[in-house]
């Protein structure tokens, strides 16, 4: 059967207790807005109300069987829907280049009001074998390398600081104890990977120790990373004095603070914490993921097994940066395409001002779309929509799209070639 190359889409929230609360999240209003779906107690679906004393977190967009994305009006599961148009809706050259018909990325909403867990996503001969043991909480097979693109402000931890800044913050009387008990002329990655691996495994009494010992030093103690001594209560007071995430965050990664339109690339296996703000995430499929700290201790993971697989790139706070281009299938020049160092999708971000007009090249595969701000009408495979903010569409392969600005339009495109 043959089905409109554009279809509207109803998506869904979930709840982890370091989102933002009720209407403040943004992942939250939005969701509202899609017009998107929730669940009730005894598991049937009902239309997504925004409740103030629940914490929203994260709006996924796509076909991952957790939280997937429902078509308007007929209430099909889209992977349904794509299953039965492969063809049309997927193409040959997509679903040849992955070997099946799902949709190789999962775009998401993130609102944030507190550090989330300390975490690695486990690179794909990891997550085979911690799938193949433990399907339950390994639920596929994959990697998870993603992006993270600011809508607000947005403050993260990711990778590693240069080996040259670590150096001197391992030497203060606080932290000594991580260092290994025969040292190295010049302190290394396997210097760094026992630093870590330390403070993970240290004894919660150690941690609070520690973390009070680098309080009580004066800010200048932090050269150049006045923020440690900021962040401290901060971190402490969300997750307790305890917990080795804030010894590993603050002493050996990049603390980035990004304004809205800046963005991050986090490969597998990349250590990071996102710390506060709403982004716009997209990653390959799958929800895998080791973590370490910033969560309570039963939710950790092993620290042995988490060193094991760290990457130690990046090693600068610029390394981390995904920075978006000017995209050639724009006709306005009004769209910038960000494009991580991976095959399971770019992301374009289309800005546009009251009235401007944009077309957007066919691409030789799908699309999801999500309007973040704004309204449009917009013409695709032959038929017109409105889009207005929040709301969310799949588009399929080969379809060009023509967006006429009313009072403005940010539109976000997850897509896969």
């Amino acid at each position: 059967m043959t089905v409109d190359s554009v279809i509207q889409i109803k998506c869904s929230c979930n709840q982890y207790p370091w989102g933002k609360q009720g209407s403040e999240s943004l992942a939250a209003r939005i969701c509202a807005k899609t017009p998107g779906w929730d669940e009730d107690d005894k598991g049937n679906k009902t239309d997504f109300k925004i409740d103030e004393n629940k914490a929203y977190s994260e709006m996924w967009m796509g076909t991952y069987p957790e939280l997937p994305s429902y078509t308007i009006p007929d209430g099909k599961d889209l992977q349904d829907v794509i299953d039965e148009n492969a063809d049309q809706l997927l193409g040959q050259t997509v679903a040849k280049k992955f070997g099946h018909t799902k949709l190789p990325y999962l775009p998401k909403v993130l609102s944030i009001s507190k550090a989330l867990p300390l975490q690695l996503h486990p690179n794909k001969d990891l997550s085979a074998e911690l799938h193949k043991k433990d399907p339950s909480n390994f639920t596929d097979p994959n990697h998870k390398p993603e992006i993270a693109l600011a809508l607000s402000k947005f403050e993260a931890f990711c990778g590693f600081k240069e080996l040259q800044d670590i150096e001197p913050l391992m030497n203060l009387d606080p932290l000594k104890k991580f260092l290994p008990d025969v040292k190295k002329p010049k302190f290394d990655d396997q210097m760094l990977k026992h630093v870590v691996n330390q403070m993970l495994k240290a004894e919660d009494d150690v941690i609070a120790e520690t973390v009070e010992g680098l309080r009580k030093l004066d800010t200048s103690s932090f050269g150049k990373d006045t923020y440690i001594h900021e962040l401290i209560p901060r971190l402490a007071s969300q997750y307790d004095k305890t917990d080795p995430g804030i010894l590993v965050a603050l002493i050996t990664m990049n603390y980035l603070v990004l304004e809205a339109g800046e963005g991050l690339f986090i490969p597998a296996d990349g250590i990071h914490a996102y710390l506060s703000g709403d982004i716009i995430e997209c990653m390959a499929r799958s929800n895998n993921v080791l973590n370490t700290g910033f969560c309570p201790s039963g939710d950790r993971n092993s620290a042995d097994l988490f060193c094991s697989v760290l990457t130690f790139s990046p090693h600068s706070a610029e390394e981390c940066m995904l920075r978006g281009e000017k995209y050639e299938g724009s006709s306005s020049g009004k769209t910038l395409v960000y494009k991580p160092p991976l095959s399971e999708f770019d992301m374009l971000v289309t800005d546009l001002g009251k009235g401007d007009k944009e077309t957007l090249k066919a691409v030789e595969g799908p699309s999801i779309l999500l309007a973040t701000k704004g309204s449009a009408t917009m013409r695709a495979g032959g038929k017109t929509y409105d889009v207005g903010e929040g709301t969310t569409w799949f588009v399929g392969q080969g379809t060009e799209i023509e967006l006429d600005s009313k009072d403005g339009l940010q539109m976000h495109i997850a897509y896969v070639e």
